[in-house]
């Protein structure tokens, strides 16, 4: 996969953050060497958070995002700070662009504070340095730059660039759980919310690993399922299914050959399947009026058998035997108070990178709420979930 065709998800996440005219707009476009924010002398020009992906050599593929200033005032400017805060929690490293004419206020601090209690890389950058009689010496995560001048904007691309390094490594959605040359059946049923010609993302990511692994993958319908184990004439590797198939798929799949779901995948990928596996249980302690909620982290039109707002909670009715009150999220929507609910199934996260993830997966257990997802809810209602993690036996153990 080009860079240009890499998921935003997958994506580092670069934030910029600080006051209002402190020059956070002009230092985008500094670094990006591109007009993506609208620059003015009047203070709040940056109402919303602006998004942008592009490829910022040397860091590679990345997502900018251009916050309004923290420091905004009146009723809009609440909700302005409060879209900000939300930026925050899928920042995977911060820049906070100082006003180097007034230096570090109050405002400033509050915001390293928040870096640090999410443990959020970051560097200072001094803004209109170019102003000032005599530059300081920077410490060891700030630097001094002027986007008028584009003055250390190099370096301070250099200083992101380092900080990127130290997300992790690249790790794999299926690869590392395959050997070349071994067959892999991927079971997905033509989706109605994905538009026409294409394959949903996490189908698409999965097919990349595989063939990077020299796996070989076979890619069908669930209707077609057993015709093409019978017929393959090399045992199946591994059956993967979208989640909404998973009776059908492991009624059709020997017991001998391994399965679980693309979802269950995205959710290890994303380093929430363990929280995931441990919260499926509390499906089975719903009580009658019970409030779940239904995240999803993407936007699409619903569909009459749409699966987050139609299926999922008609399946839950009809294991638990209640009648439960359900809430729908979606896209960038979660609720910061999330003590009303006994249960809340997100999606796999495709659209949403791991810092997201893991900072909605922990608002939950913070709140002691019990939370899991579509692929490992609908493996539990199932009776299928232990089968579904035999190939991840360090979570299976968890059951």
């Amino acid at each position: 996969m080009g860079m240009n065709q890499t998921p935003a998800a997958n994506r580092v996440h670069i934030g910029f953050f600080g006051r209002r005219n402190a020059g956070k707009s002009s230092v985008v476009n500094a670094v990006t060497n591109q007009e993506i924010a609208v620059v003015s002398e009047v203070r709040g020009t940056t109402t919303d958070p602006v998004y942008k992906t592009m490829e910022l050599l040397p860091v590679g593929p990345v997502m900018i995002i251009d916050t309004p200033g923290y420091d905004d005032e009146g009723s809009l400017g609440e909700l302005r700070v409060r879209r900000t805060k939300q930026v925050l929690n899928k920042t995977d490293v911060a820049v906070l662009v100082v006003d180097a004419t007034a230096g570090m206020t109050e405002v400033e601090r509050e915001l390293t504070g928040i870096f640090a209690k999410k443990e959020i890389p970051y560097i200072i950058a001094y803004n209109k340095a170019d102003l000032l009689e005599r530059v300081p010496e920077a410490g060891a995560h700030e630097i001094y730059i002027s986007a008028r001048e584009k003055s250390n904007i190099y370096e301070l691309k250099e200083k992101i660039a380092a900080l990127s390094k130290e997300q992790g490594e690249e790790k794999r959605l299926v690869g590392d759980l395959v050997k070349a040359n071994d067959f892999v059946v991927l079971v997905t049923p033509i989706d109605s919310a994905a538009p026409k010609g294409r394959l949903i993302l996490p189908q698409q990511q999965t097919i990349r690993d595989l063939l990077e692994s020299g796996a070989v993958s076979v890619v069908i319908r669930e209707t077609e399922l057993k015709e093409t184990l019978d017929s393959l004439g090399k045992k199946t590797a591994l059956v993967i299914t979208d989640s909404q198939a998973f009776a059908k798929v492991s009624a059709e799949t020997s017991p001998d050959i391994p399965l679980t779901s693309f979802s269950i995948l995205m959710a290890r990928y994303k380093g929430t399947l363990e929280a995931s596996v441990r919260g499926a249980a509390q499906i089975s302690r719903l009580q009658e009026g019970d409030a779940v909620l239904i995240a999803e982290g993407c936007t699409h039109h619903r569909q009459c058998e749409d699966i987050g707002t139609v299926k999922l909670p008609r399946w839950l009715r009809e294991f638990t035997g209640r009648n439960l009150q359900f809430s729908f999220t979606s896209g960038t929507e979660f609720p910061e108070d999330l003590s009303t609910y006994r249960l809340i199934i997100h999606c796999g996260g495709c659209m949403l990178n791991e810092r997201e993830m893991r900072y909605r997966i922990q608002t939950a257990l913070d709140a002691g709420v019990p939370v899991t997802n579509y692929g490992t809810a609908i493996a539990y209602m199932n009776g299928i979930l232990k089968r579904s993690l035999a190939v991840l036996p360090d979570i299976q153990k968890l059951i």
